[in-house]
């Protein structure tokens, strides 16, 4: 058949690792290195090869499985810590003693305001309110104070009165 005869190529990560290994720089290998072994090896796959190349380097360092320093892309060794993601680290776990029963595995608190229970009998806890007094100079607007509401009324002040001057002299 001729499907067995069909080479399958590797995945792209496997491809840089091998052109890591294969160049063995000791400062590490640049993007063009890596581009020129892999189209040496494969031969010429497509002209997408750059783009893919730098979208998988980018994963892969993005990941923490390849570094980058310095223009160049080398594998992490042993020595080197697994790349942290952003935010707070998470608090270490304590082992709790034997026989004890951890929090999470009793049923969690749902979260939220609880749901009415529509069986549960009407209750009304409102007080009744005392009806207000109506006397002979209040308004019965329906507050507990008599007055009416909002910004009282400006007071006019009366035009002083003109008296007569003959009125006097006479």
């Amino acid at each position: 058949m001729e499907t067995d005869s069909f080479n399958q190529l590797p995945s792209y990560p496997e491809m840089i690792y091998e052109a890591l290994e294969a160049l063995n720089q000791e400062g590490g290998s640049n993007k063009s290195a890596i581009t020129k072994y892999i189209e040496s090896k494969y031969g010429d796959l497509s002209e997408d090869v750059a783009k893919l190349l730098t979208l998988h380097l980018d994963n892969m360092k993005q990941n923490g499985d390849l570094i980058f320093l310095k223009n160049n892309y080398f594998k992490p060794g042993a020595d080197v810590p697994p790349k942290r993601g952003r935010g707070r680290p998470p608090k270490p776990k304590v082992p709790l003693p034997p026989g004890a029963e951890s929090v999470e595995s009793t049923s969690p608190k749902p979260r939220g305001r609880p749901r009415k229970d529509p069986n549960a009998p009407l209750t009304t806890s409102k007080k009744p309110k005392p009806a207000p007094v109506v006397g002979p100079n209040s308004i019965d607007v329906g507050l507990p104070t008599g007055r009416p509401r909002g910004r009282p009324r400006k007071v006019r002040p009366q035009p002083p009165q003109e008296e007569d001057d003959d009125a006097e002299e006479s």
